[in-house]
C-alpha cells in the first residue's frame, strides 16, 4: 500500500469538541499526518493546553476557537474564524456532543432543544457553511461522530439517541449531494470509550456492565478511534462515503 494514502499535508482539519476525549485524539492523529488544525470547545481554558498537546512534535499550524455549538451565532463565528485564519477547511469533524439523560415523561424542553442543537443542528450548519469552499476545490471530507446509541437505545437517552440516529440520516443525504464534487461524508459510531462524558454520567457498576457487553471485555481508549478517523479523512478512504463505521469493541455483535 502507498504510504502516502494517509498523508494530510497541505490540509486543514476543523474538529469540534476537540479539547478532550475523542475529538482531541482525532485532531492529534490528523496533525501527526500533516494537517493543520482548528479545534473548538466552549471553554478557552481547556483549548490552549489541548492544542499544544495536539501539535506537539509536529510542524503544523493550529488555532483554537471558544464557541458554544448550542448557539447558532457561535457556529457562524467558528466557521468564519477558521476560514479567515487558516484560509481553508478540507476536513470537518462534527464531534461536539452533549447528553442529559431524563426519563421520557420528565423530558425538559430546554434540555431537549439544547441537545438537538449541539448534537445535530450545529452539524448541519457547519457542513452547510463549509461545503461551498470544499466544492470549489473539488475535494473534502466530512465526518460526523454518531454513536452506537444511534443504532440501539437505552432508557433515559431519548434525545441523545434521536440525535445520533439523525446524524446517520444526515450522512447519507449529504453524501449523495456532495459526492459529485469530490467530497465524502461519513459517520463513525463509537461504542464505550472511556472519555469524560461516560466517566461523569455512569456509576462504576454501569462501567463494568458496559465493558462486559463488549466482545473484548473492556472500554476503548480515545486513541483507538484515531485510525478509523484518519481513514475517512485521507485519500485512503476516497471511495468510502454515505456510510457509518461502527467502532464499538463488538457491543452490537451481542444479541443478549
Amino acid at each position: 500500500m502507498n504510504s502516502n494514502l494517509f498523508d494530510l499535508s497541505g490540509m486543514t482539519a476543523l474538529v469540534t469538541g476537540g479539547s478532550r476525549g475523542l475529538g482531541k485524539a482525532m485532531a492529534k492523529a490528523f496533525a501527526q499526518h500533516g494537517a493543520d488544525i482548528v479545534i473548538n470547545s466552549r471553554k478557552e481554558e481547556d483549548l490552549k493546553p489541548a492544542l499544544q498537546e495536539i501539535l506537539e512534535g509536529t510542524d503544523q499550524r493550529g488555532i483554537y476557537v471558544a464557541a458554544d455549538m448550542a448557539k447558532r451565532e457561535d457556529v457562524t463565528r467558528l466557521t468564519e474564524t477558521a476560514l479567515a485564519e487558516m484560509g481553508r477547511v478540507d476536513i470537518l469533524v462534527n464531534n461536539a456532543g452533549i447528553n442529559m439523560p431524563q426519563p421520557l415523561v420528565d423530558i425538559d424542553d430546554t434540555n431537549w432543544d439544547a441537545i438537538m442543537e449541539v448534537n445535530l443542528s450545529s452539524c448541519m450548519a457547519l457542513t452547510r457553511a463549509l461545503a461551498p469552499q470544499m466544492k470549489e476545490r473539488g475535494w473534502g471530507r466530512v465526518i460526523y461522530t454518531s454513536s452506537i446509541m444511534g443504532l440501539s437505545g437505552r432508557e433515559g437517552r431519548h434525545a441523545y439517541c434521536a440525535t445520533k440516529a439523525g446524524l446517520i440520516g444526515l450522512t447519507r443525504c449529504a453524501a449523495l449531494e456532495l459526492g459529485p464534487f469530490g467530497i465524502t461524508v461519513n459517520a463513525i459510531s463509537p461504542g464505550p470509550f472511556l472519555t469524560e462524558m461516560p466517566g461523569t454520567l455512569l456509576s462504576e457498576e454501569d462501567k463494568r456492565i458496559f465493558a462486559d457487553h463488549t466482545a473484548l471485555g473492556r472500554w476503548g481508549q480515545p486513541d483507538e478511534l484515531a485510525g478509523p478517523a484518519l481513514l475517512l479523512a485521507s485519500q485512503a478512504g476516497s471511495y468510502i462515503t454515505g456510510t457509518n463505521i461502527v467502532v464499538d469493541g463488538g457491543v452490537l455483535s451481542r444479541a443478549f
